[in-house]
């Protein structure tokens, strides 16, 4: 069987199968088989078939197959994260394709940037194209109109955030315990004047790291100063103001409690460029590449995205393989990473 040359003419055609089944001189029914994995075909007819495929450099027609196979399946399943670009997303989204890659399984995915009619939006188009599942990073604050299409058999799970109006499996961490622990750690160092730097106020789990920085203020017998605590920082640029504007006080905090890592990597970079990264302590919530390389290194309490990512992978094809159990909450606990800059303690009286 020699080296098929394209067909002639102004445009070139994909082959189909049953240009593969003249090429392998087999049925079309034999390399149907194959293409569907069913049983019925020798090794060495298989073997035919295979050879004939990747000399034509055959692509089967994902959409017709899935019509085919057991359920409907397509083998695919949509991510939607808060940005990809995000060093924290970006972790997640490898985790999930190294769950989905062995099992033959396609990853769509998409950034949200928290915009609910983004997820909405995103959601209908991975549902169009008939994914077995989606996995959900939820930015709208109501996940009931995802109802009807878990009652047409797409299985869903939420990741960082658990859905609301949705009796659905969820993959978080501990936001509240893991942002009072970084504020205690900042506390034991001498700090009493800690400021709080936060995400959007609206965001599930910005929410839960403020009241943990709030517990962890009241358990201490220490005021919450209500101009210490900024909201709504959405970048590292925006983060990097508000710190330079807390420091040009006359009163500054002596510490920041930073609760998403771009907001962390912005007051580091405002540290830096007022020198002084080595006289206010920090400690970040999520760690980031490059925060054990600074000088200080950033202190952080720690998620394990990869962990959440493989977790939530796992418990979505168990979902989509029938598993009748009651959605639960599954928790990936935070650690706390001392590297230096929540060691600092404050200036002398």
């Amino acid at each position: 069987m020699g080296q098929a040359t394209p067909p002639a003419g102004p445009e070139l055609r994909r082959p189909t199968l049953r240009d593969v089944a003249a090429h392998a001189g087999v049925s079309f029914k034999t390399v149907s088989r194959v293409v569907n994995a069913e049983p019925g075909v020798s090794a060495a007819m298989a073997e035919r078939v295979r050879r004939a495929i990747e000399e034509l450099d055959f692509r089967p027609n994902a959409g017709a197959s899935s019509l085919r196979r057991s359920g409907g399946r397509t083998a695919s399943i949509g991510l939607l994260l808060e940005d990809v670009a995000n060093p924290y997303s970006a972790v997640v989204q490898r985790a999930v394709e190294d769950a989905a890659t062995p099992r033959g399984v396609l990853v769509f995915s998409g950034s949200l940037d928290e915009d609910p009619a983004r997820e909405r939006e995103l959601v209908r188009a991975f549902a169009a194209r008939r994914v077995d599942g989606l996995l959900l990073v939820p930015a709208s604050a109501d996940q009931g109109y995802l109802e009807r299409e878990v009652r047409a058999g797409t299985a869903i799970v939420c990741v960082d955030r658990e859905a609301r109006g949705l009796p659905v499996d969820s993959v978080i961490t501990t936001n509240a315990t893991g942002a009072a622990e970084g504020v205690r750690h900042l506390a034991a160092a001498g700090h009493r004047r800690i400021a709080y730097l936060g995400d959007l106020a609206g965001i599930q789990t910005a929410r839960q790291r403020h009241q943990g920085y709030r517990d962890a203020l009241g358990r201490l017998g220490l005021p919450v100063d209500e101009s210490l605590v900024v909201h709504d920082l959405r970048d590292a640029l925006i983060a990097d103001g508000a710190v330079t504007r807390l420091l040009d006080r006359p009163d500054p905090p002596t510490a920041l409690f930073a609760a998403q890592n771009l907001v962390t990597i912005g007051a580091v970079r405002a540290l830096r460029r007022l020198g002084l990264e080595r006289a206010v302590a920090v400690v970040g919530f999520d760690d980031f590449p490059t925060a054990d390389l600074l000088d200080p290194g950033v202190t952080v309490v720690a998620q394990d995205p990869a962990a959440m990512g493989r977790l939530a992978a796992e418990l979505l094809f168990r979902r989509i393989a029938g598993d009748p159990a009651p959605p639960a909450a599954h928790v990936v606990p935070t650690r706390l990473v001392r590297r230096g800059s929540g060691e600092i303690p404050p200036p002398p009286p």
